[in-house]
């Protein structure tokens, strides 16, 4: 990489007009070897970024000592190295991460996607469409950037956020570039908009699925209308705008059309006849729908077996970024044909299918009301039974939300652990309690979260058993620490096991459909 001098970095923050004093004038001819904002990463002739709410002098005086020669921040500290005080600190941060790793994000065909709910599943609906794709040009793939796993064509990593910081999303756009990948995809999520992790970014499809009231707290987002407005921010860095027309309250369908138009162009989808691309004979025929889409450049059949009837507004959205980017209906039907996303929709039986578990990701309102809706429409002659948990110290009015849609379309709820971080995972679970029983439904609160599992599945033949929140993640946040754990998948499949051999149904393994 091409390595930039210090008046560089400073000249690229005057730009955006982010710098308020410089005192870097004696060095400024100097060769910036490494730009980060974690302390620990710093080695000769650092510029060093004082970034976060939690940031402490400390970092900045162990910064110092491993080789940091200037630093950025919103204030001066009493230290012995100059200083680039600037207004905005995550605009800072995020121009000289792309400025260091080169403009990665230039060189890529950049998809962002967000919405309440879809944004994983879409995100790799698109790339397993790219890679189908891009397997007829070159041979290589698509790197991701999602909430289940980050893959850059070097490393594949479990996420801890949605979005990562800017620095990291340019670490992994170069390592993109440095694999010879062609386009990355990422998810987009309220607070990297709000907070410019992806300032900087041009992105050549932006996605907006859905919207539905989530991540109100006091650390995120203080009401909706904050929760929206950061959402619509994707399309000032967008090319071409795709919207989604099924979007259930038309007021903010009406703002989010709006607010598109800032974008080049603006795509729809839906199953509306009025949308750009637009499904049409949707059927449901055992594990797959099928469904005809019409778009500007092809009417034809699309084969999705993944579960779950609302992901076809997901591939929808994939299909208006393929038809964006002008991909072959070849690559577009056996993209989506063959698509997965871990932790989404897997579903597994036992034996003689009296149990049917579904492992999902859903979280939030949004996706528990589709997740209910689908299951409902798919297994009418099956009880209904949720496992799941809300995280601590956020979203908390997913506690409300989520006890109140359990209470009401589960025959009945196990409450169980979901990172529960700072606070107690019991407390969590009876506080969602009292919302279930308010609405009449009936709940157990088993804090182990592979007992939970176990025990839902085990008590409750012929029944769907839907187990959310948590996916493939095989870690729990307890405290300010990751534990490790078993995977909702892992745990289905030993509790699916060990129904059979208590019931003499010989099997070695629970299948997966």
């Amino acid at each position: 990489m091409k390595k930039f001098k210090l008046y560089e970095y400073t000249e690229k923050l005057g730009k955006d007009e982010l710098v308020v004093a410089n005192d870097t004038e004696k060095i400024k001819d100097t060769v910036i070897n490494k730009v980060c904002y974690n302390s620990n990463e710093v080695e000769k002739n650092t510029l060093f970024v004082c970034k976060g709410i939690k940031f402490k002098e400390e970092y900045l005086k162990n910064a110092i000592v491993s080789g940091a020669i200037a630093y950025i921040s919103e204030k001066k500290y009493d230290v012995d190295i100059p200083c680039i005080l600037v207004n905005d600190i995550q605009k800072a941060l995020a121009l000289v991460s792309k400025m260091y790793f080169n403009n990665p994000t230039d060189k890529l065909k950049m998809i962002g996607i967000t919405g309440t709910k879809g944004k994983s599943t879409t995100a790799y609906y698109v790339k397993s469409i790219l890679d189908n794709y891009m397997k007829d040009v070159d041979g290589t793939d698509t790197a991701i950037l999602s909430s289940i796993n980050n893959y850059d064509g070097k490393t594949t990593v479990e996420s801890v956020l949605t979005t990562q910081e800017s620095y990291e999303i340019n670490k992994y756009a170069r390592n993109a570039v440095d694999s010879n990948l062609k386009s990355l995809v990422m998810e987009v999520s309220s607070q990297a908009l709000k907070k410019n992790r992806v300032y900087g970014i041009t992105y050549d499809a932006a996605v907006f699925l859905n919207i539905s009231e989530d991540h109100i707290s006091d650390i995120e987002h203080p009401n909706f209308e904050d929760y929206f407005e950061s959402k619509l921010k994707i399309f000032k860095q967008a090319k071409v705008a795709c919207v989604n027309l099924n979007m259930d309250d038309i007021e903010h369908l009406l703002k989010v059309l709006d607010a598109a138009k800032e974008a080049e162009k603006v795509i729809t989808f839906g199953t509306t006849r009025n949308a750009d691309i637009f499904a049409y004979q949707i059927e449901k025929k055992g594990l797959n729908t099928t469904f005809k889409v019409r778009t500007p450049y092809f009417n034809d059949k699309i084969v999705l077996t993944m579960p779950g009837l609302f992901n076809i507004e997901n591939a929808l959205a994939a299909i208006a970024v393929a038809v964006s980017m002008k991909i072959p209906y070849k690559n577009i039907y056996e993209g989506l044909k063959v698509a997965r996303s871990s932790g989404r929709m897997e579903l597994y039986t036992n034996k003689d299918k009296r149990i049917i578990a579904i492992v999902d990701y859903a979280h939030n309102k949004l996706s528990f009301e589709k997740l209910y809706e689908s299951t409902i429409k798919e297994y009418p002659d099956k009880k209904i039974v949720t496992v799941f948990g809300c995280p601590g110290g956020h979203a908390m009015i997913r506690r409300r939300d989520l006890g109140v849609l359990s209470g009401l379309n589960s025959d009945i709820t196990y409450l169980t652990a979901e990172d529960p971080g700072m606070e107690k995972a019991v407390d969590i679970c009876e506080e969602i309690g009292g919302y279930v029983k308010k609405v009449g439904g009936k709940y157990k609160i088993i804090e182990d979260r592979g007992e939970a599992i176990e025990t839902a599945i085990l008590e409750n033949p012929d029944s769907v058993i839907l187990i959310t929140g948590k996916g493939n993640e095989t870690r729990q946040k307890i405290g300010t620490t990751y534990v490790k754990c078993l995977t909702d998948v892992q745990y289905t499949k030993k509790a699916l096991k060990k129904y059979d051999e208590e019931h003499g149904i010989k099997v070695k393994k629970a299948i997966k459909k």
